[in-house]
Protein backbone atom coordinates (compact mmCIF):
# COMPACT_ATOMS: atom_id res chain seq x y z
CA UNK A 1 0.00 0.00 0.00
CA UNK A 2 1.32 3.41 -0.97
CA UNK A 3 0.66 6.02 1.71
CA UNK A 4 1.61 9.37 3.10
CA UNK A 5 1.91 10.32 6.77
CA UNK A 6 -1.73 11.32 7.07
CA UNK A 7 -3.75 8.59 5.35
CA UNK A 8 -3.42 5.73 2.89
CA UNK A 9 -3.77 6.91 -0.68
CA UNK A 10 -3.79 3.52 -2.40
CA UNK A 11 -5.63 0.27 -1.81
CA UNK A 12 -6.13 -2.75 -4.06
CA UNK A 13 -8.98 -5.22 -3.62
CA UNK A 14 -9.44 -8.41 -5.57
CA UNK A 15 -13.06 -9.39 -6.06
CA UNK A 16 -13.87 -13.07 -6.54
CA UNK A 17 -14.87 -13.54 -10.16
CA UNK A 18 -18.31 -14.84 -10.96
CA UNK A 19 -17.18 -15.56 -14.51
CA UNK A 20 -15.71 -18.70 -15.99
CA UNK A 21 -11.96 -19.30 -15.75
CA UNK A 22 -9.45 -19.08 -18.57
CA UNK A 23 -9.26 -22.89 -18.67
CA UNK A 24 -13.07 -23.17 -18.78
CA UNK A 25 -13.34 -20.73 -21.68
CA UNK A 26 -10.49 -22.33 -23.62
CA UNK A 27 -12.07 -25.77 -23.25
CA UNK A 28 -15.57 -24.71 -24.22
CA UNK A 29 -14.55 -22.17 -26.87
CA UNK A 30 -12.10 -24.39 -28.74
CA UNK A 31 -14.38 -27.43 -28.53
CA UNK A 32 -17.27 -25.52 -30.10
CA UNK A 33 -18.16 -25.09 -33.75
CA UNK A 34 -17.36 -22.41 -34.75
CA UNK A 35 -14.43 -21.92 -32.37
CA UNK A 36 -14.15 -18.74 -30.28
CA UNK A 37 -12.37 -17.22 -27.28
CA UNK A 38 -13.63 -14.26 -25.18
CA UNK A 39 -11.59 -11.07 -25.71
CA UNK A 40 -11.02 -10.54 -21.98
CA UNK A 41 -8.25 -13.15 -22.13
CA UNK A 42 -6.14 -10.90 -24.37
CA UNK A 43 -5.00 -8.94 -21.32
CA UNK A 44 -2.18 -10.72 -19.57
CA UNK A 45 0.97 -8.64 -18.99
CA UNK A 46 2.18 -9.07 -22.58
CA UNK A 47 -1.26 -8.50 -24.04
CA UNK A 48 -1.71 -5.28 -22.05
CA UNK A 49 1.68 -4.03 -23.27
CA UNK A 50 0.81 -4.87 -26.88
CA UNK A 51 -2.52 -3.09 -26.61
CA UNK A 52 -0.77 -0.02 -25.21
CA UNK A 53 1.46 -0.09 -28.30
CA UNK A 54 -1.60 -0.39 -30.57
CA UNK A 55 -3.05 2.82 -29.13
CA UNK A 56 -0.01 4.71 -30.45
CA UNK A 57 -0.22 3.38 -34.02
CA UNK A 58 -1.19 5.95 -36.68
CA UNK A 59 -3.91 3.63 -38.02
CA UNK A 60 -5.57 3.21 -34.63
CA UNK A 61 -7.62 6.39 -34.45
CA UNK A 62 -9.79 5.37 -31.48
CA UNK A 63 -7.54 6.41 -28.57
CA UNK A 64 -6.25 9.67 -29.98
CA UNK A 65 -9.72 10.72 -31.19
CA UNK A 66 -11.29 10.23 -27.76
CA UNK A 67 -8.23 11.78 -26.14
CA UNK A 68 -8.74 14.88 -28.30
CA UNK A 69 -12.40 15.09 -27.25
CA UNK A 70 -11.47 14.90 -23.56
CA UNK A 71 -8.63 17.39 -23.99
CA UNK A 72 -10.81 19.92 -25.81
CA UNK A 73 -13.92 19.56 -23.65
CA UNK A 74 -12.64 18.30 -20.27
CA UNK A 75 -13.74 21.34 -18.25
CA UNK A 76 -17.14 21.36 -19.97
CA UNK A 77 -17.59 17.61 -19.33
CA UNK A 78 -16.71 17.99 -15.66
CA UNK A 79 -19.15 20.89 -15.37
CA UNK A 80 -21.89 18.70 -16.88
CA UNK A 81 -21.04 15.82 -14.52
CA UNK A 82 -21.37 18.12 -11.52
CA UNK A 83 -20.00 17.22 -8.17
CA UNK A 84 -18.42 16.40 -5.96
CA UNK A 85 -18.17 12.81 -7.18
CA UNK A 86 -16.16 9.66 -6.80
CA UNK A 87 -14.75 8.57 -10.15
CA UNK A 88 -15.19 4.91 -11.10
CA UNK A 89 -13.66 3.49 -14.28
CA UNK A 90 -14.56 0.20 -15.94
CA UNK A 91 -11.65 -1.50 -17.72
CA UNK A 92 -9.28 1.29 -16.71
CA UNK A 93 -6.05 -0.06 -18.25
CA UNK A 94 -3.27 2.52 -18.00
CA UNK A 95 -5.77 5.38 -17.34
CA UNK A 96 -4.05 7.40 -20.07
CA UNK A 97 -7.14 9.33 -21.16
CA UNK A 98 -8.64 9.40 -17.69
CA UNK A 99 -5.83 11.68 -16.53
CA UNK A 100 -7.47 14.50 -18.48
CA UNK A 101 -10.70 14.16 -16.49
CA UNK A 102 -8.90 13.56 -13.19
CA UNK A 103 -7.05 16.84 -13.63
CA UNK A 104 -10.26 18.72 -14.45
CA UNK A 105 -12.15 17.14 -11.54
CA UNK A 106 -9.38 18.01 -9.08
CA UNK A 107 -9.47 21.61 -10.24
CA UNK A 108 -13.19 21.64 -9.53
CA UNK A 109 -13.42 19.75 -6.22
CA UNK A 110 -9.91 19.81 -4.76
CA UNK A 111 -9.66 16.11 -3.85
CA UNK A 112 -10.88 12.99 -5.61
CA UNK A 113 -11.37 9.29 -4.96
CA UNK A 114 -10.65 7.22 -8.08
CA UNK A 115 -11.81 3.59 -8.29
CA UNK A 116 -10.26 1.94 -11.36
CA UNK A 117 -11.59 -1.54 -12.16
CA UNK A 118 -9.38 -3.76 -14.30
CA UNK A 119 -8.58 -7.45 -14.68
CA UNK A 120 -4.80 -6.85 -14.50
CA UNK A 121 -3.57 -6.12 -10.95
CA UNK A 122 -0.04 -5.33 -12.18
CA UNK A 123 -1.35 -2.58 -14.45
CA UNK A 124 -3.52 -1.20 -11.63
CA UNK A 125 -0.54 -0.92 -9.28
CA UNK A 126 1.81 0.59 -11.87
CA UNK A 127 -0.80 3.11 -13.00
CA UNK A 128 -1.62 4.10 -9.44
CA UNK A 129 2.03 4.93 -8.72
CA UNK A 130 2.13 7.42 -11.58
CA UNK A 131 -1.24 8.96 -10.75
CA UNK A 132 -0.45 9.43 -7.07
CA UNK A 133 2.85 11.09 -7.91
CA UNK A 134 1.25 13.48 -10.39
CA UNK A 135 -1.91 14.27 -8.40
CA UNK A 136 -1.14 14.80 -4.68
CA UNK A 137 -4.79 15.13 -3.61
CA UNK A 138 -5.92 11.96 -5.40
CA UNK A 139 -6.82 8.71 -3.61
CA UNK A 140 -6.83 5.46 -5.61
CA UNK A 141 -8.92 2.50 -4.43
CA UNK A 142 -8.28 -0.01 -7.17
CA UNK A 143 -10.40 -3.10 -7.78
CA UNK A 144 -9.04 -6.14 -9.58
CA UNK A 145 -12.07 -7.59 -11.35
CA UNK A 146 -13.65 -7.81 -14.77
CA UNK A 147 -15.67 -4.77 -15.75
CA UNK A 148 -18.72 -7.04 -16.00
CA UNK A 149 -18.46 -7.37 -12.19
CA UNK A 150 -18.61 -3.59 -11.72
CA UNK A 151 -22.04 -3.66 -10.12
CA UNK A 152 -20.68 -5.70 -7.20
CA UNK A 153 -17.80 -3.25 -6.78
CA UNK A 154 -20.09 -0.23 -6.82
CA UNK A 155 -22.28 -1.64 -4.07
CA UNK A 156 -19.32 -1.40 -1.68
CA UNK A 157 -18.84 2.37 -2.07
CA UNK A 158 -19.46 4.62 0.94
CA UNK A 159 -23.13 5.61 1.36
CA UNK A 160 -24.05 9.04 0.12
CA UNK A 161 -21.21 9.20 -2.39
CA UNK A 162 -22.32 10.32 -5.85
CA UNK A 163 -20.66 8.26 -8.58
CA UNK A 164 -19.41 9.19 -12.02
CA UNK A 165 -18.69 5.97 -13.90
CA UNK A 166 -16.36 6.03 -16.90
CA UNK A 167 -16.57 3.42 -19.66
CA UNK A 168 -14.15 4.84 -22.21
CA UNK A 169 -12.48 3.67 -25.39
CA UNK A 170 -15.57 2.03 -26.89
CA UNK A 171 -14.94 -1.07 -24.77
CA UNK A 172 -18.69 -1.47 -24.83
CA UNK A 173 -18.20 -2.40 -28.48
CA UNK A 174 -17.01 -5.85 -27.36
CA UNK A 175 -20.65 -6.53 -26.48
CA UNK A 176 -23.54 -6.89 -28.90
CA UNK A 177 -26.61 -4.76 -28.27
CA UNK A 178 -28.41 -7.31 -26.08
CA UNK A 179 -25.23 -7.92 -24.04
CA UNK A 180 -24.65 -4.16 -23.69
CA UNK A 181 -28.22 -3.70 -22.45
CA UNK A 182 -27.80 -6.51 -19.91
CA UNK A 183 -24.49 -5.11 -18.64
CA UNK A 184 -25.68 -1.49 -18.36
CA UNK A 185 -28.94 -2.61 -16.73
CA UNK A 186 -26.91 -4.40 -14.06
CA UNK A 187 -24.75 -1.31 -13.62
CA UNK A 188 -27.83 0.91 -13.34
CA UNK A 189 -29.20 -1.21 -10.48
CA UNK A 190 -25.99 -0.48 -8.53
CA UNK A 191 -26.34 3.28 -9.04
CA UNK A 192 -28.63 5.80 -7.44
CA UNK A 193 -30.66 8.45 -9.29
CA UNK A 194 -28.49 11.26 -10.68
CA UNK A 195 -25.33 9.15 -10.66
CA UNK A 196 -23.83 9.36 -14.13
CA UNK A 197 -22.21 7.12 -16.71
CA UNK A 198 -19.73 8.66 -19.15
CA UNK A 199 -19.70 6.30 -22.12
CA UNK A 200 -17.31 6.23 -25.08
CA UNK A 201 -18.61 4.77 -28.35
CA UNK A 202 -16.91 4.36 -31.72
CA UNK A 203 -19.24 5.39 -34.51
CA UNK A 204 -19.86 3.71 -37.86
CA UNK A 205 -17.52 4.90 -40.61
CA UNK A 206 -16.02 3.72 -43.91
CA UNK A 207 -14.37 0.31 -44.18
CA UNK A 208 -11.10 1.85 -45.41
CA UNK A 209 -10.78 3.67 -42.06
CA UNK A 210 -11.93 0.82 -39.84
CA UNK A 211 -10.02 -2.16 -41.15
CA UNK A 212 -6.46 -0.71 -41.01
CA UNK A 213 -7.11 0.23 -37.35
CA UNK A 214 -7.42 -3.50 -36.57
CA UNK A 215 -4.87 -4.84 -39.05
CA UNK A 216 -1.88 -2.49 -39.02
CA UNK A 217 1.04 -2.99 -41.43
CA UNK A 218 3.56 -3.33 -38.58
CA UNK A 219 1.71 -6.40 -37.29
CA UNK A 220 1.25 -5.16 -33.73
CA UNK A 221 -2.44 -6.04 -33.72
CA UNK A 222 -1.60 -9.44 -35.19
CA UNK A 223 0.83 -10.04 -32.32
CA UNK A 224 -1.84 -8.93 -29.84
CA UNK A 225 -4.34 -11.38 -31.31
CA UNK A 226 -1.86 -14.27 -31.53
CA UNK A 227 -0.76 -13.69 -27.94
CA UNK A 228 -3.92 -15.39 -26.68
CA UNK A 229 -2.53 -18.63 -28.17
CA UNK A 230 0.82 -17.88 -26.53
CA UNK A 231 -1.02 -17.44 -23.25
CA UNK A 232 -2.61 -20.88 -23.64
CA UNK A 233 0.89 -22.27 -24.19
CA UNK A 234 2.30 -20.51 -21.11
CA UNK A 235 -0.55 -21.08 -18.68
CA UNK A 236 -2.22 -24.30 -19.84
CA UNK A 237 0.59 -26.26 -21.45
CA UNK A 238 -0.63 -25.63 -24.97
CA UNK A 239 1.40 -26.60 -28.01
CA UNK A 240 0.26 -23.93 -30.44
CA UNK A 241 2.74 -22.98 -33.17
CA UNK A 242 1.93 -19.32 -33.61
CA UNK A 243 3.42 -19.29 -37.11
CA UNK A 244 0.73 -21.75 -38.17
CA UNK A 245 -2.01 -19.20 -37.48
CA UNK A 246 -2.75 -15.88 -39.18
CA UNK A 247 -4.49 -12.75 -37.91
CA UNK A 248 -7.60 -11.67 -39.80
CA UNK A 249 -9.67 -8.53 -39.14
CA UNK A 250 -12.54 -7.30 -41.29
CA UNK A 251 -15.59 -5.07 -41.11
CA UNK A 252 -18.87 -7.00 -41.09
CA UNK A 253 -21.04 -4.23 -42.48
CA UNK A 254 -24.31 -6.12 -42.02
CA UNK A 255 -23.67 -6.44 -38.27
CA UNK A 256 -21.89 -3.09 -37.91
CA UNK A 257 -18.79 -4.56 -36.32
CA UNK A 258 -15.13 -5.33 -36.80
CA UNK A 259 -14.44 -9.04 -36.32
CA UNK A 260 -11.04 -10.44 -35.34
CA UNK A 261 -10.16 -14.06 -36.01
CA UNK A 262 -7.16 -16.37 -35.88
CA UNK A 263 -6.98 -18.52 -39.01
CA UNK A 264 -5.36 -21.95 -39.14
CA UNK A 265 -2.92 -21.95 -42.06
CA UNK A 266 -3.12 -25.75 -42.39
CA UNK A 267 -4.89 -28.80 -41.08
CA UNK A 268 -3.41 -29.49 -37.65
CA UNK A 269 -4.04 -30.92 -34.19
CA UNK A 270 -2.96 -28.96 -31.11
CA UNK A 271 -2.52 -30.52 -27.68
CA UNK A 272 -3.38 -28.62 -24.47
CA UNK A 273 -1.81 -30.60 -21.64
CA UNK A 274 -3.59 -29.02 -18.65
CA UNK A 275 -6.97 -29.74 -20.24
CA UNK A 276 -6.04 -33.19 -21.53
CA UNK A 277 -7.45 -31.97 -24.81
CA UNK A 278 -6.53 -32.29 -28.50
CA UNK A 279 -8.00 -29.60 -30.75
CA UNK A 280 -8.37 -30.39 -34.47
CA UNK A 281 -8.25 -27.47 -36.91
CA UNK A 282 -9.11 -27.63 -40.57
CA UNK A 283 -7.11 -25.52 -43.02
CA UNK A 284 -8.71 -22.07 -43.04
CA UNK A 285 -10.73 -22.74 -39.88
CA UNK A 286 -10.91 -19.74 -37.54
CA UNK A 287 -11.04 -18.88 -33.87
CA UNK A 288 -13.28 -15.83 -33.41
CA UNK A 289 -11.51 -13.71 -30.79
CA UNK A 290 -13.18 -10.30 -30.74
CA UNK A 291 -16.02 -8.14 -32.00
CA UNK A 292 -15.84 -4.36 -31.94
CA UNK A 293 -19.28 -2.94 -32.63
CA UNK A 294 -19.59 0.48 -34.23
CA UNK A 295 -22.57 2.61 -33.33
CA UNK A 296 -25.11 5.07 -34.63
CA UNK A 297 -26.67 7.83 -32.53
CA UNK A 298 -30.00 5.99 -32.70
CA UNK A 299 -28.43 2.82 -31.26
CA UNK A 300 -26.96 4.74 -28.32
CA UNK A 301 -30.35 6.31 -27.59
CA UNK A 302 -31.99 2.88 -27.74
CA UNK A 303 -29.46 1.30 -25.37
CA UNK A 304 -29.76 4.18 -22.89
CA UNK A 305 -33.56 4.06 -22.92
CA UNK A 306 -33.56 0.30 -22.36
CA UNK A 307 -31.25 0.49 -19.33
CA UNK A 308 -32.69 3.27 -17.19
CA UNK A 309 -30.47 6.11 -18.37
CA UNK A 310 -31.10 9.38 -20.19
CA UNK A 311 -28.45 10.81 -22.53
CA UNK A 312 -27.95 14.33 -21.19
CA UNK A 313 -25.07 15.51 -23.42
CA UNK A 314 -22.78 14.21 -26.13
CA UNK A 315 -19.39 15.35 -27.37
CA UNK A 316 -17.74 14.34 -30.61
CA UNK A 317 -14.77 15.15 -32.84
CA UNK A 318 -14.77 17.18 -36.07
CA UNK A 319 -15.25 14.08 -38.25
CA UNK A 320 -17.88 12.60 -35.90
CA UNK A 321 -15.88 9.38 -35.71
CA UNK A 322 -16.28 8.96 -31.94
CA UNK A 323 -18.87 9.99 -29.38
CA UNK A 324 -18.59 10.46 -25.62
CA UNK A 325 -22.04 10.52 -24.04
CA UNK A 326 -23.09 11.57 -20.54
CA UNK A 327 -25.86 9.29 -19.33
CA UNK A 328 -27.80 10.19 -16.17
CA UNK A 329 -29.40 7.46 -14.05
CA UNK A 330 -33.14 8.05 -14.09
CA UNK A 331 -35.40 8.01 -11.06
CA UNK A 332 -37.06 4.59 -10.99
Amino acid sequence: MFSDAARPRFALRRLPSRSTTFADDVRSGLSAMPKSLPPRWFYDALGSALFSAITNLPEYYVTRTEEAILGAHGAEIVEAIGGPVSLVELGSGDSRKTRLLIGALLQRQGALEYLPIDIDATVLEATARGLLTDFPTLTVNAICAEFSDAAAALRTRPPGTRAAVLFLGSTIGNLDESEAIAMLSSLRRALTPNDVLFLGADMQKPRDVLEPAYDDPLGVTAAFNLNVLGRINRELGGHFRLDRFAHRAFYNEERGRIEMHLVSRERQTVRIDALDLDIVFGEGETIHTENSHKYTAAQLERIAAATGFTIARTWTDEREWFTDALLVAEVE
